[in-house]
């Protein structure tokens, strides 16, 4: 039988299709300022540094699981940050990083040929992981469209929009799941960064009545705690979900590294360092706010997270990517997140305060 490549089966990988944009951005006199991809600037705390380093001695095999130490650490920080009560040590699972997780979501979970929904205005890792384990993918926001779905995807604050999930809109998920028997897995990796709107997390009591089944939830530290580079998430919520996640797992060698475990905990009970970041992004956000603005953008939604997503009249995504790029400004086209993102575009707050103050003064030219 003749093989058909994975990579076959795939979309293009959306950086590569703005390569060009990118160098015309870069010619620009002043430098390219890049504001597309949602990675930190910002160095990781010290403790954080010290942790992984007193640890990095270690030569045995680390717990899939993740230690001890480090699932109570997950559990005591999703409670006092996010109000998420009732779980145990044995409902909080370490990954390696958080789009890893959710890649091989579908795959670990064995619904090859069943079908995942995703928002309409997506991550593309949602759709490609469903992708690769062989699942069919439909698009929508409301339960009413998402009949058949065996997994459900949602994102809350939205990567791309910003969108914040009210807690009415997620009982509605909970309500599916209880009817049809969907996981829903809830990406929450920005749940911190509230601006506009108050996110909440899809393991509320208040929102799941108490019972987490068929609820997942994904978190991670790369943003607020700039950890991008340590790979470095969790998955929480249904017990026995975990559990079955937590087998596949060790089967496969899907273990965050001993070093890094350490320095999640360190992470994990620090809650300086996330304030202090989630203030340096309010004000890069205000900041690209005024330029945007003053340049004739119209930013819709964007009330939590790292992202603005914006429009400009009379111009599409890839075409208002261009007119960013004629100042030396790089962003994403909001056709990357689907069809219906096609006349929007996503500004990252990610880069130096030095570089935004910089971007919004060519924005104001």
């Amino acid at each position: 039988m003749e093989r058909t490549p994975l990579g076959a089966t795939l979309p293009d990988f959306p950086w590569d299709t703005i390569a060009d944009v990118k160098a015309k951005a870069a010619a620009h006199p002043g430098g390219l300022i890049d504001l597309s991809v949602g990675g930190p600037v910002d160095p990781v705390a010290p403790a954080i540094q010290l942790a992984l380093t007193e640890h990095a001695a270690v030569p045995g095999y680390p717990q899939t699981a993740g230690t001890p130490e480090l699932r109570e650490a997950i559990v005591s920080a999703l409670s006092r940050r996010f109000g998420i009560d009732g779980l145990d040590t044995d409902s909080v699972l370490p990954v390696i990083g958080l789009k890893e997780a959710i890649a091989w979501l579908p795959t670990l979970l064995g619904l090859r040929g069943h079908t995942v929904a995703i928002p309409e205005v997506a991550y593309p890792t949602y759709e490609v992981g469903a992708l690769m384990a062989g699942c069919e993918v439909v698009r929508c926001d409301d339960p009413s469209a998402a009949d058949g779905a065996s997994l459900v995807f949602l994102n809350s604050p939205s990567n791309p929009t910003g969108r914040v999930m009210s807690a009415d809109e997620l009982r509605a998920w909970v309500e599916f799941s209880r009817d049809t028997g969907a996981i829903i897995a809830s990406d929450e990796c920005y749940l911190y960064l509230g601006w506009s709107a108050e996110p909440v997390s899809l393991l509320r009591p208040e929102v799941t009545g108490g019972d987490n089944t068929g609820l997942l939830a994904l978190h991670s530290l790369s943003k607020t705690s700039n950890m991008a580079s340590y790979r470095a998430g969790t998955i929480s919520g249904d017990r026995e979900l975990v559990q079955e996640l937590l087998l596949v797992r060790k089967h496969a060698g899907l273990i965050v590294p001993g070093p890094v475990q350490h320095a999640m905990v360190a992470a994990l009970a620090d809650d300086t360092h996330e304030q202090m970041q989630r203030s340096e992004y309010a004000m890069r956000r205000l900041a690209l706010m005024k330029g945007l603005a003053a340049a004739g953008f119209t930013i819709d939604e964007s009330d939590a997270g790292l992202y603005l997503w914006c429009r400009k009249d009379g111009l599409n995504s890839r075409e208002a990517l261009d007119w960013l790029a004629e100042r030396g400004i790089l962003a994403a086209p909001g056709d990357f997140y689907g069809p219906a993102g096609a006349n929007h575009v996503r500004v990252a707050l990610t880069a130096t305060a030095e570089r935004v103050a910089e971007a919004a003064e060519r924005l104001a030219e």
